[in-house]
């Protein structure tokens, strides 16, 4: 563009067609400014600051980092959150899995269990944790009496400390594996036939088929659900603290019920941010450790290996 030349002038259409724009994009744009940018710049700050609600914040740099990782509970949520995401996460993609494998058949009736199996995941959490506290009473709820035909004196399952966060583990399995089936169901149904056909005619069995075509096929789906699944296992909150407020004896304080009980309980808003920033580097953290990992292992469809 030279220096003579002349400036391109919009036309009347255009300069409609660019307020239109704006004008429906303004509400996105304020909307993302207001409830999420200033929030996360304000935590960022109130993260290095002395903070209460209603109080002045108080600039103290470094010190609620330093403080939380001399928290001997801070640690233990930490370890205990991880060792719910860790058995939880792959417990919820194998039962997925499984379903869906048998639920990707033409049986009859077979839309019904479909529905039944994805009900839990859309059910209200708290009335969900009412249930199973319901059902996990030691001595008059429903497992026990099952337990007791056995002859089985089934354990106090939310009032013991090596039981309370098995029974929180299978209550999240429970829960999480409708909405992940329905993800593989999904993956399932776009393999292509003819890849079964073809195996079916150099003489493969549906165990050939199923580690051979199946499997390889849903890497990328298994890749998605691992991540939904490490994220909110890494946020779990609402069913522990429903069903045990994290006892007994801390051994079911997940990461945000302790961030819950710094922020709204304790009212150290400054502690409570720097937390918040803490368990965001450690889902980065670990979502990239498998982001690098899927190279290995993930196939899709027409790659070059």
């Amino acid at each position: 563009m030279t220096l003579n030349q002349p400036k391109y002038k919009m036309t009347r259409l255009e300069r409609m067609e660019a307020f239109e724009f704006y004008l429906y994009v303004t509400p996105w744009i304020l909307g993302f400014l207001v409830f999420f940018l200033y929030p996360l710049a304000m935590s960022l700050y109130y993260s290095f600051t002395r903070y209460e609600i209603g109080g002045v914040p108080f600039w103290v740099g470094l010190e609620n980092y330093r403080r939380m990782f001399s928290d001997p509970r801070y640690l233990n949520s930490i370890a205990v959150t991880l060792k719910f995401a860790l058995i939880s996460v792959p417990g919820i993609s194998i039962l997925a899995l499984a379903l869906a494998l048998i639920l990707s058949q033409k049986l009859r009736g077979i839309n019904f269990f479909r529905s039944v199996y994805f009900m839990p995941s859309v059910m209200p959490m708290v009335a969900v944790s009412l249930t199973w506290f319901y059902v996990l009473r030691p001595e008059t709820g429903p497992l026990a009496g099952l337990l007791a035909m056995f002859g089985i004196v089934g354990p106090r399952w939310l009032g013991e400390t090596q039981w309370a966060l098995v029974a929180l583990i299978i209550i999240n399995i429970w829960l999480g594996f409708g909405g992940q089936m329905v993800i593989f169901l999904a993956g399932i149904k776009g393999i292509p036939q003819e890849l079964y056909e073809v195996a079916e005619i150099d003489g493969a069995n549906s165990w050939d088929k199923l580690w051979n075509i199946t499997i390889p096929l849903l890497t990328p789906t298994i890749f998605l659900n691992l991540i939904l699944g490490i994220i909110s296992a890494m946020q779990v909150f609402d069913v522990p603290w429903v069903m045990t407020k994290g006892g007994p004896d801390d051994s079911t304080r997940t990461y945000m019920i302790h961030l819950y009980n710094r922020g709204w309980v304790e009212i150290q808003m400054g502690s409570a941010s720097a937390m918040g920033w803490i368990l965001f580097l450690i889902i980065m953290a670990i979502t990239l450790l498998v982001i690098r990992s899927s190279a290995a292992w993930v196939y899709y469809e027409g790659e070059r290996k």
